[in-house]
């Protein structure tokens, strides 16, 4: 065990939350700008956005609640906030713009979630806690990129609602490998229990857990 380590233990982090009573499925900026190294991709996130394929494919047959994000700015700049003053490229992801568009292979499907947001958390100033909330859901799975960046900030707002966040550790992905392994220790010793996709997927099928939306 590492000195670092074994200091959380002593202050009694890491505990796990675990599954509640219905999980849904949060699916954070896989777009196309995200997936491309030569716009924001890069690291890993082309594997997690393939290792998500069949984690959404169970979900959907589960019949769980799924959201998606996208970032989305107005073509003109009148909503340009301080997060594209930080990072002006972020202001070519219109809503007409390929690479604002999420991945064909996790297309969403007509009763899926779509939020446009201008900010990192998928919950700041918009509906998506009030969305979930209403289908009855209590456990968040969130998958996305990146690691350090959007999926950092709407876990701990997923926290900060009341859901029990679970960070799908090979379905999250960031541009540079050392700031996605620090946030997700960091994750999962204060805000989220972490869960590779086949952990959580065989979870969701156990007998003892009634988590389809249709019970």
């Amino acid at each position: 065990m590492s000195a670092e380590l074994e200091v959380y233990q002593r202050q009694s982090f890491g505990r796990t939350l675990g599954l509640g009573r219905l999980a849904g499925l949060l699916v954070v900026d896989f777009v196309n700008g995200f997936n491309d190294p030569a716009l924001f991709g890069g690291g890993n996130i082309g594997p997690a956005i393939e290792r998500t394929v069949d984690l959404l494919a169970s979900c959907r047959r589960m019949n769980l609640p799924i959201a998606f994000t996208r970032i989305v700015f107005e073509a003109d700049g009148s909503d340009h906030n301080l997060f594209v003053a930080k990072v002006p490229a972020l202001g070519q992801l219109t809503e007409p713009a390929v690479c604002s568009q999420i991945v064909p292979q996790l297309r969403p499907r007509p009763g899926e979630l779509v939020v446009r947001k201008r900010l990192p958390s998928a919950f700041f100033g918009t509906d998506l806690a009030a969305w979930f909330t209403a289908r009855g859901v209590d456990t968040l799975l969130i998958v996305g990129c990146t690691t350090s960046g959007c999926v950092r900030a709407s876990v701990l707002d997923a926290l900060c609602h009341g859901f029990r966040p679970i960070v799908i550790t090979d379905c999250v992905g960031d541009r540079a490998i050392a700031p996605h392994d620090a946030n997700l220790f960091d994750l999962g010793q204060k805000y989220a229990d972490l869960l590779s996709r086949d952990a959580v997927m065989n979870a969701l099928r156990a007998p003892q857990r009634h988590l389809s939306a249709s019970n």
